[in-house]
């Protein structure tokens, strides 16, 4: 059995099929998996050969993290029956020959190859396989098994290197978006102080009897609000901590996927914070590009 898993990314879902005869059998085995929280399989074999699962689990366990995995194995056997005389069947038919000669009727002897026709004078029987056959057989099925997961393997590692790159892309619009945000004057310190400290001595040349210190205490406590710097910096930590998770070849789903809820955490606070419309549209631009990177991890192991 194959213990290696893939070193590559890979994506959970996947179809692969399998084939094979010998002098017993032929078989065909069907292998498919789409995205599931955890390892889960279901078998779907002949009667007799439930044996093959627990070897089947084994070889999933040695290959795949995540998923959920159909696995069906067709199997017909090619092994002569065999056949038997009905003594009895043939002694009642000679005998009904002989009564009918003793009242007179008159016929050919029957013959043998008619004698054989005659339903229920042979009996064929389908042959059980012996111990040695079985096992040779159930070996011979595990193999094909092994091979179909093999395949199954690659077909999930080439889905995953597209998803790589889909993910890859949107962590750079990310990025692109984070940079822009950053160097937005909106976002700056100094511009939110001078646009509330204008605001300020609008309200206080409106209205002579406002406390003018606790007006720009006020504003000040606004502007410390209004500073996104910090989403930012997490956010280019994100991407960073998104990056080696996609460059360690792991089974990094789960992990990306609890990632994107911080990014969108983040961009959430950002939006919530902003009190410029540019700065707005660009955080639901961020949140956008979130979701799709969202929606790329949730389909890796």
């Amino acid at each position: 059995m194959s213990t290696a898993a893939s070193p590559a990314i890979q994506s959970m879902t996947g179809f692969a099929r399998s084939q094979g005869a010998n002098a017993l059998a032929e078989w065909s085995w069907e292998v498919k998996s789409v995205n599931g929280k955890s390892l889960d399989a279901r078998f779907r074999v002949p009667s007799g050969y439930e044996s093959l699962e627990q070897s089947g689990r084994a070889a999933l366990a040695a290959r795949f993290k995540r998923g959920n995995f159909q696995l069906a194995l067709t199997l017909r056997q090619q092994i002569e029956p065999e056949v038997h005389l009905n003594r009895a069947a043939l002694d009642s038919v000679m005998a009904l020959v002989g009564r009918l000669r003793q009242e007179g009727i008159e016929a050919d002897p029957p013959r043998l190859d008619g004698l054989l026709q005659l339903r229920g004078v042979i009996e064929t029987q389908e042959r059980e396989l012996a111990a040695e056959e079985f096992l040779a057989l159930e070996a011979e099925l595990l193999a094909a098994l092994e091979t179909a997961l093999d395949e199954l393997a690659e077909v999930r590692a080439a889905e995953g290197a597209k998803l790589l790159q889909l993910a890859e892309a949107q962590l750079a619009e990310i990025e692109r978006l984070r940079s822009a945000a950053s160097g937005m004057a909106a976002t700056q310190p100094e511009a939110l102080r001078a646009r509330l400290r204008q605001q300020v001595e609008e309200l206080l040349q409106s209205a002579a009897s406002l406390d003018s210190d606790r007006l720009y205490q006020e504003a000040a406590l606004l502007a410390t609000k209004a500073d996104i710097r910090e989403e930012l910096d997490r956010l280019a930590a994100h991407v960073e901590a998104a990056r080696a998770l996609l460059a360690s070849g792991e089974a990094v789903g789960r992990k990306l996927d609890f990632l994107c809820q911080e990014f969108n955490r983040e961009a959430n606070t950002l939006c919530s914070k902003s009190q410029d419309v540019a700065l707005t549209r660009l955080g639901l631009d961020l949140k956008s590009s979130i979701e799709q990177l969202r929606e790329q991890v949730q389909n890796l192991e």
